[in-house]
């Protein structure tokens, strides 16, 4: 089974809430999960797991949070090349187009994506979101 880590920012709780459900949906897969905070995360960390997962809820008009996880995510994307990773995270308005350009910028960097449409939850993840993130965590847990 995979070494998956889950590198997430959550500003209301959505978010975590839908890489908890990720972390538990692979951990009952028989993964190896670890739940991180962008500060805890770079580029010298991706060879250490099979699987990343990055979770982000659209912020502002429609990006990536700004001060900790943009960072981290801009400091890395250069080491994406080859890389399974998988994108996820809520929403409160638009229409993914974050989750569009988040998953376009991967792509350039030749990033393997599990989705290229990543999975979004819109607001508080209800019962059919937990459950496509926890189809998620299983999945990433043999991928």
């Amino acid at each position: 089974m995979n070494r998956l880590a889950i590198v997430f920012w959550s500003g209301t709780g959505n978010t975590e809430q839908m890489a908890e459900c990720i972390a538990q949906g692979a951990r009952e897969a028989g993964a190896q999960v670890e739940l991180l905070g962008p500060e805890a995360f770079s580029a010298g960390r991706l060879g250490e797991f099979d699987v990343v997962a990055f979770g982000c809820p659209a912020m502002g008009a429609e990006q990536l949070e700004e001060d900790s996880f943009e960072p981290m995510f801009s400091a890395l994307e250069d080491a994406l090349a080859g890389k399974k990773i998988a994108l996820f995270g809520s929403f409160g308005w638009g229409d993914g187009e974050w989750m569009r350009t988040w998953s376009a910028r991967c792509r350039e960097k030749k990033a393997d994506l599990y989705d290229p449409d990543g999975l979004m939850a819109n607001e508080i993840p209800n019962a059919e979101a937990r459950e496509a993130c926890h189809d998620l965590g299983r999945n990433l847990a043999s991928w």
